[in-house]
């Protein structure tokens, strides 16, 4: 039983794998009612669902989901604990938190970018889950893991995308990668990095007002002189006791 459950995982992960580009390690995303199922049954997440899924697994939850175990009380205190132990991702409802269910949706949204796997007991999540293509669905039957078969609403947007009517979100991003690696488009998180210009400062000594020459102040000596000079060039000059005789 546990040989074909294991095959059945397998194929169903090489699906995700080459149609929605799902790699290692698998993020694993756990709601309190996961939680709550996996204690129950004295499964031990952590060492279980990487022989499962054949590969490295992150355990993931949100805040919304912790601080909804905490104020579910007493009954859920287990649960809450193995939620503790996981890593925490950053959900978009910092300023008011929601219920477990709606967080894990939000996070899944848009395509679910971020290859998440959604762990949950709730049947109204899981039906949510299976109308969006691409999400792979987690659940606990009879105290044992099972990942479920991809949705047909996955399988029938696959068929579109190999017909060539739609274009997935890996396929998507492939392009980009290579018109980045191009040149063809622009990275904008390049643009982001790019510094901008510094303007140069002007020369600090440039802005210093320009000092006033102090008017000289000459000495009443060097006044004489000059005047002395002055009266010397504009004497007349002597002429000679000769040439006085000859003009009378």
């Amino acid at each position: 039983m546990k040989i074909t459950r294991q095959k059945h995982a397998k194929k169903h992960l090489g699906f995700f794998r080459n149609h929605f580009g799902v790699r290692e390690p698998y993020q694993i995303l756990l709601d309190g009612t996961f939680c709550q199922a996996a204690l129950r049954g004295r499964i031990q997440l952590r060492e279980q669902l990487p022989r499962y899924l054949m590969g490295e697994t992150q355990l993931c939850t949100t805040r919304c989901v912790l601080k909804e175990l905490e104020t579910l009380g007493k009954e859920l205190y287990g649960a809450k604990l193995i939620a503790q132990k996981c890593q925490v991702r950053n959900c978009r409802h910092f300023k008011s938190a929601v219920s477990g269910s709606d967080c894990l949706l939000s996070m899944v949204e848009e395509g679910n970018p971020h290859h998440y796997f959604v762990a949950t007991q709730d049947q109204n999540v899981s039906v949510k889950v299976k109308k969006s293509p691409g999400i792979p669905l987690m659940f606990i039957i009879q105290n044992t893991i099972v990942l479920d078969k991809p949705s047909p609403r996955t399988v029938a947007f696959v068929k579109a995308v190999e017909s060539g009517q739609l274009v997935s979100v890996h396929e998507k991003e492939s392009i980009k990668q290579l018109k980045e690696e191009q040149g063809l488009v622009r990275n904008p998180e390049r643009r982001r990095r790019r510094r901008k210009k510094k303007v140069p400062s002007p020369n600090p000594l440039s802005c210093l007002k320009k000092k006033k020459k102090a008017p000289d102040v000459q000495s009443p000596a060097s006044e004489k002189k000059r005047k002395r000079k002055r009266t010397r060039n504009r004497s007349t000059p002597k002429v000679p006791s000769e040439q006085q005789g000859v003009e009378a």
